[in-house]
Order: structure tokens, then C-alpha cells, then sequence
């Protein structure tokens, strides 16, 4: 059976992925760089909501790169710890060294803080020297479940590494497709991969229609001023469903 996980940034739409049939949610802020932890005060509201829906959170505590100094390996255990005391169902981390292979030691500080919470490796493996060698050490740390675009830019692009990831895991961890996944693509990725679970943010865009000046800008990318992207309950029944 497939497994739709939604990325969602706030509890309207967290509530979304939970009606359109979503197994669980990553919650992030900051989606368009790529996802940040989000506010202690959003877990908390989401967590309180008592949502019938697994609930990770992202463990980022900047963008950019994923070579995490010993400072921001100290926030993000902070984090996680705050994160166990609220009863989530897991966390998300992943930490490199300036040489492309996973940190070992900054991810074993965090999955120990996370305790008996799910870990959930993240896409810092898609920037990685050697993904063959990662997943093993990934394996080996114990991780739950690896999300991966199959490093390249969508997992449709990457589904043949993906393929290669499902065949050396042998079951021993999931490996999880995302990055571009859709109601239009999802069951050819399904097919080429033999993936059971796939991330998504089953986004739709809105227009803000609230006044705003002219002359400044505070989108991301210029022709996105004035849209606001959220997950829809209608793109989340669709990924759970569609089939070739």
C-alpha cells in the first residue's frame, strides 16, 4: 500500500494532509530554501490539534549546506530533545562533513536525543560523495527511513539511483522518494523504483488578494510575489490514489 508523507509548514495544513488520507507530515518552515525546524510554538499547536497523523519535524536550524558547526549540532539536539517532550512520532536530521560524507558523529548526538523517536534521514544525502557508501553508514546509524530525490534535482529525474537505493536496502531501511513527486508522475516512480512511500508537498497555489505596496518585494523569486503555495487535501487524495 502506498504511503503519502505531506510537507506541510502550519496546522491548517497539517489538517489538509490528514483529510486527503496522508499517513504523516514533515513539518518545516522556510519550504523554499529547502525547509528549516519550525517554531516551537507551531509544534506545539499541531501536536495539541491531536491530529489522527504521524507528525516529524524537520531538524535544520539554517539554510545552505548541511556542514554543521558544533554550536548548530547543539541547537538541533535542543531542538529534538523539545521534540520528545512534546510526543511527536519523529524527527528529520542529517549532517555532512566538509568532504561529503556523513558525519557520523553529529548524527549519532542527534539520534541520541531523539531516543525512542523515528529518524528519518533527509535530502543532505543527496549532496553526498558516494550514496552507496552513505546508505550503509546511514543503515548503520540506525536510521528509520532515508528521503532522497535520488540526487538530482526531482525524483523522477533521480528514480534510477532510487531503483539502485530500494535493491541495496534490502529492507533493512526505507528509502522514501521525494522532491517533484505528483498525482501525475507518482505511479511511474512507483513503478521504476519499487518505493512504497513518497514525500510530497501536494501543493496548490493562491493568490493574496491583502494590499500591498509596490515598490518592495519579499518573495523568494520575483513572479511569486503575492502567491501563497499550501498542501490541498485534493492533491494529497490524489497521490494516495492515482495509478497507471
Amino acid at each position: 500500500m502506498r504511503i503519502i508523507e505531506v510537507c506541510c509548514s502550519s496546522l491548517s495544513e497539517a489538517r489538509e494532509a490528514e483529510a486527503g488520507g496522508a499517513r504523516r507530515i514533515e513539518l518545516c518552515s522556510a519550504i523554499t530554501c529547502g525547509g528549516v525546524t519550525p517554531s516551537h510554538g507551531t509544534i506545539t499547536a499541531i501536536v495539541q490539534a491531536g491530529l489522527n497523523i504521524d507528525i516529524n519535524i524537520l531538524i535544520r536550524p539554517r539554510e545552505g549546506g548541511f556542514c554543521y558547526t558544533a554550536d548548530e549540532v547543539d541547537t538541533m539536539c535542543r531542538d529534538i530533545e523539545f521534540c520528545r517532550q512534546m510526543g511527536v512520532h519523529g524527527v528529520v536530521i542529517g549532517a555532512l562533513t566538509a568532504e561529503g560524507n556523513i558525519d557520523i558523529e553529529a548524527c549519532e548526538r542527534m539520534i541520541e536525543a531523539a531516543g525512542d523517536l523515528s529518524v528519518t534521514f533527509h535530502r543532505a544525502f543527496d549532496v553526498c560523495r558516494d550514496p552507496h557508501e552513505a546508505l550503509e553508514q546511514i543503515i548503520s546509524l540506525g536510521c528509520d527511513r532515508l528521503l532522497s530525490s535520488g540526487q538530482m534535482p526531482s525524483a523522477e529525474q533521480g528514480a534510477e539511483l532510487l531503483a539502485e537505493l530500494v535493491r541495496q536496502a534490502a529492507g533493512r531501511i526505507i528509502i522514501m522518494p521525494g522532491a517533484g513527486i505528483k498525482p501525475q508522475n507518482i505511479a511511474l516512480i512507483e513503478q521504476k523504483t519499487a518505493a512504497m512511500e513518497f514525500h510530497s508537498t501536494a501543493a496548490i497555489d493562491d493568490i493574496d488578494t491583502a494590499y500591498r505596496g509596490a515598490n518592495c518585494s519579499f518573495a523568494a523569486y520575483p513572479d511569486r510575489e503575492g502567491v501563497i503555495r499550501h498542501s490541498s487535501r485534493e492533491v494529497v487524495l490524489q497521490l494516495v490514489n492515482n495509478t497507471l
